[in-house]
């Protein structure tokens, strides 16, 4: 969730890079940098963005077995073997 307190300026931000860096790397918290009062970028630390990233893999990895769970007890599942000499086949 983004904090309404983590939103600045751009312009604010080019002119205290290393601040907002530093508050970045103790904090882990996205910050919110306008332009001409619009939401524009959102900047976050990598580690944090990294955490994201593996969060999200996550989750897809999970739908997706969920999926084929779904799949299988509906009886839509197929042979292996059939389904890779298909594929060698395409």
């Amino acid at each position: 969730m983004l904090d309404i307190r983590n939103i600045h300026a751009l312009s604010e931000f080019q002119r205290n890079t290393k601040y907002y860096v530093q508050q970045l790397q103790e904090t882990h918290k996205p910050l919110v940098l306008t332009v001409n009062g619009e939401a524009a970028l959102v900047v976050q630390d990598a580690e944090s963005y990294q955490q994201l990233l593996d969060e999200l893999e996550l989750i897809r990895s999970v739908l997706a077995i969920k999926q084929s769970q779904e799949e299988f007890a509906a009886g839509k599942d197929r042979d292996a073997r059939e389904a890779l000499q298909e594929l060698r086949a395409k």
